[in-house]
């Protein structure tokens, strides 16, 4: 499947691509509202300033996907990968990333208010200036984290958002850093 067919289907009100194969895909400033891409792979793809508030995109492959700018209010992202993936400026406000794996990806300025980080793999993720209000960092290693700026829930304490460590620079599956 390619991107201008999920377009063309999208638009006939179909919404269930389970598992659709959109590896390096331009999906920008696309209306995907409430779409399932649950599984799929979507690595590398471009779905900056795309709409995607209430999607499913459980365990589905953003690896390298570039999100800035998009608009993931809402959407269950439980146990996705976002190796290395640029969300800067995107709107994550209530979303859930449970068990998301988000190693090396840009996350500055992002707005996560109200999102469900639980159990997330979030080192060395660059999260300045992200609004981080509400959000739900149970179980999570901030190890390697750059919150500079970040706005944080009042209450939480220094130890548990401590920034420490060095970031891994972890390499993607495309062999990137």
């Amino acid at each position: 499947m390619n991107a201008q067919e999920l377009l063309q289907r999208y638009s006939a009100q179909e919404w269930n691509f389970q598992g659709a194969k959109l590896h390096q895909a331009n999906l920008a400033k696309a209306n995907l509202s409430r779409i399932d891409l649950s599984s799929a792979d979507l690595s590398g793809a471009d779905l900056s300033g795309a709409d995607l508030s209430g999607a499913n995109l459980q365990q589905a492959n953003l690896t390298d996907a570039d999100l800035s700018g998009a608009d993931l209010t809402g959407a269950n992202l439980m146990a996705v990968n976002l190796i290395g993936a640029d969300a800067v400026q995107a709107n994550f406000q209530g979303a859930n990333l449970m068990q998301a794996d988000m190693r090396c990806a840009n996350f500055q300025g992002a707005n996560l208010n109200g999102a469900n980080l639980i159990e997330a793999e979030i080192s060395g993720v660059n999260m300045q200036n992200a609004n981080l209000m509400g959000t739900d960092l149970s179980g999570v290693d901030m190890t390697g984290v750059d919150i500079t700026e970040a706005h944080i829930t009042p209450g939480k304490s220094e130890p548990e958002l401590a920034i420490g460590g060095v970031s891994r620079n972890w390499v993607t599956w495309s062999g990137r850093r």
